[in-house]
């Protein structure tokens, strides 16, 4: 048994806060993690405002990388000392799905964990998409993570666990956007704007990313955007005038919400395509008329975790990192310690900045 930190949601009107809690030793075939970083993602604050209805108490955080501290038996992944990222969907390599190279759509996904941990009053503790990484440290089972090399910081390697292999997959894997295609990015998230940089190094142009507001503007056009758009009642007209007068090529839905996948939509051009990366609401209906679907001829497709295998494009990204071939610098506009981490929660509901990177071994201190 260990002890550990995190940010904790006691329900979804409570505060987070930043509480102990123990931790059980790692079982066999599993993995404790001593968490170098963690990103804050928007899937984070949906499981405290009612989009998503996981089990509470609960340990937020499920983009995140750290080092191996112990390991279970039959543990073969991963040693003690390896530096890690974390896959919130670990997949089973045994399922329908997953024998048919589709390891993103494993059954296993989505599946209700079981508590991992208890409070200090004996409260059984969940986590967060099976990880709970906002905290100091994780045990998780070995399938959850792979390796990747000591030389990759902490940062970059916790980006690579969510917001770039989800926006780089959509790209490359989903839409398979070619030299010269034209994009829409609704969204400038970390996911939005890993998306954004995904497209310019495919060789896509013009790359028109659109927010709500202008705040967002200058890290758009960093990550690779030619054109910024603030989301308002002519964005259609604007997209098109943007892209030949047609619309966009390839649209890129990255914020979950029923308007802006109808707005993505209206923005691609007729035979165009549009990718939801967003994750939204059960209760979000999304309303086509079957004469529109008809007459557009455009493909709506969901992208589920990048549509990629983790363990194959988590060590080729890491690598393109370390090359320089992949500046993952315009993503992340804060860093925190844990007991920031709950503004940085505050900051999403309000829409600013980007990835917030969170050092939970770092306390009372700035970074």
């Amino acid at each position: 048994m260990s002890t550990a930190l995190g940010l904790i949601a006691r329900s979804p009107e409570a505060g987070l806060a930043v509480e102990e809690f123990t931790l059980p030793p790692p079982a066999e075939g599993e993995i404790e993690v001593e968490i170098g970083a963690a990103g804050v993602c928007h899937s984070d604050l949906s499981m405290v405002n009612g989009t998503l209805a996981p089990s509470f108490p609960l340990v937020l955080g499920h983009e995140a990388a750290g080092t191996v501290v112990a390991a279970g038996d039959g543990v073969t992944r991963a040693a003690v000392g390896d530096r890690v990222v974390l896959n919130w969907s670990p997949p089973c390599r045994a399922c329908w799905h997953c024998t048919r190279g589709e390891p993103w759509l494993c059954e296993t996904s989505g599946a209700p964990s079981a508590p991992r941990g208890t409070l200090a009053d004996g409260t059984p503790l969940h986590v967060t998409l099976g990880l709970g990484a906002l905290a100091t440290r994780v045990v998780i089972p070995q399938r959850a993570a792979v390796t990747v090399p000591a030389a990759l910081a902490f940062a970059d390697a916790a980006l690579l666990g969510c917001a770039v292999l989800t926006g780089f997959g959509a790209v490359r894997n989903t839409a398979r956007v070619r030299p010269g295609e034209s994009v829409v990015v609704f969204g400038m998230g970390g996911v939005g704007l890993a998306v954004v940089s995904a497209a310019r190094a495919a060789g896509a142009g013009p790359i028109v990313a659109v927010d709500v507001s202008t705040a967002k503007q200058e890290l758009a056009l960093a990550a690779g955007a030619t054109d910024y758009l603030v989301a308002d009642d002519k964005l259609s007209r604007a997209v098109r005038a943007a892209t030949g007068g047609r619309g966009a090529d390839q649209a890129f839905e990255c914020v979950g919400r029923s308007g802006t996948i109808r707005a993505a939509y209206r923005a691609a051009r007729r035979g165009g395509q549009v990718t939801v990366v967003g994750m939204g609401g059960r209760s979000d209906m999304v309303e086509f008329s079957a004469l529109e679907l008809f007459h557009s001829g455009r493909t709506l497709r969901g992208c589920v975790y990048g549509a990629a295998d983790f363990d194959v494009e988590v060590p080729l990204l890491a690598a393109a990192v370390l090359d320089g071939s992949l500046d993952l610098s315009p993503l992340v506009t804060h860093h925190d310690t844990l007991d920031g981490a709950a503004e940085a929660f505050d900051r999403m509901r309000r829409g600013e900045g980007a990835r917030t990177i969170v050092s939970p071994a770092v306390r009372n201190a700035q970074l």
